[in-house]
């Protein structure tokens, strides 16, 4: 029987990727928080809060009603902003079907425990390992919703559930690639909303490629130390989703994350620039704070998160986080594990 599945949230991402899965030849039912976006979806076939742009194929199916979404299907995944996971999923459990794969489209770690998605889903599930992954890498929701050619990573610490993923996810524009490595998969994910925030400041300041190159290599190794401290495999982060979602999202200007830095850098207020995100939602400001407890509680040194954090709650201008960051002790390049 053709695995059957559901995507929980509505958002841009949630959104293009229910149409990956419908594309893949996956039935799958969207799932959105409003009624009337609901309604709007199955009726013109568009979601113009978030993708106005694109036409959703007629096979994909919009509820309003969670227990109608998770009805029988064998993957769930989830495509919440990450600090709303855990209201919505403990209320979600008693709906879940039993053997139900749940994978996390999220990138960000809740503040208020810090912990990574699958750790969360873990906890209110009682599902294993092998029963719980996630999906992270360059995927920009415009664009694969497009069907530009893309790659992605789906991440599962059981080889045969993470082949099972990949199987209801493959398309002709969307080739993923397995990974055990669930930690460094989620780390990288969460990890570049906060570097890329600190491009869009540099960017917002004029200032060119060099020092945008910088801070993506030291974002980079900063992801690295915290993800071999907390036991990830340090080739995840060269791969893609690593590098690869690393470099796509500082560089667009389709990401928030690193809009939202620009127009910090070119000098408005934290309250204008919140204010303006039209209800979508910057991962990289909640998650910089759940990131740098996490790197102070395993004594790894991460100064752009650290910076970041300062910057999003208007401690320093960004003006004074690139002075304070080039004012550092100088050291070696060499990473010290």
């Amino acid at each position: 029987m053709t695995p059957r599945a559901a995507v929980m949230g509505a958002g841009a991402w949630g959104t293009a990727f229910a149409k990956v899965l419908n594309d893949a030849g996956t039935p799958v039912v969207l799932w959105a928080r409003r009624p009337e976006l609901a309604a709007e979806l199955n009726r013109g076939r568009r979601n113009h809060q978030y993708l106005p742009e694109v036409e959703l194929p007629e096979g994909l199916q919009v509820t309003a009603d969670p227990a109608e979404a998770l009805a029988g299907v064998d993957f769930v995944f989830l495509a919440l902003p990450s600090q709303k996971l855990r209201h919505h999923l403990q209320l979600w459990v008693p709906l879940l079907p039993p053997g139900a794969m749940l994978i996390s489209l999220m990138k960000g770690i809740e503040v208020t425990t810090t912990k990574r998605m699958s750790e969360v889903i873990r906890e209110l599930t009682g599902i294993g390992p092998e029963g719980v992954g996630a999906v992270s890498g360059p995927n920009l929701a415009h664009e694969i919703a497009d069907e530009q050619p893309a790659a992605t990573v789906v991440a599962c610490a059981d080889d045969a559930a993470a082949l099972r993923l990949q199987a209801v996810c493959s398309n002709p524009y969307m080739r993923p690639y397995t990974n055990h490595d669930v930690i460094g998969c989620e780390l990288g994910g969460a990890v570049k909303n906060i570097i890329a925030i600190l491009v869009g400041m540099a960017t917002g300041m004029g200032f060119g490629d060099n020092t945008k190159a910088s801070i993506i290599t030291r974002g980079l190794a900063e992801t690295s130390r915290l993800g071999v401290a907390l036991g990830a495999d340090p080739v995840t982060f060269s791969g893609l989703a690593g590098l690869g979602d690393l470099v796509a999202t500082c560089a667009s200007p389709q990401s928030r994350n690193r809009t939202f830095g620009e127009k910090l850098g070119r000098g408005r207020t934290l309250e204008d620039v919140t204010s303006e995100q039209g209800g979508q939602v910057v991962e990289g400001v909640a998650t910089s704070r759940a990131v740098l407890e996490l790197a102070r509680r395993s004594g790894v040194d991460m100064p752009i998160a650290e910076h970041v954090v300062h910057a999003v709650s208007g401690e320093m201008a960004p003006s004074e986080v690139l002075r304070s960051l080039m004012a550092r002790r100088r050291k070696s390049e060499r990473p010290a594990w």
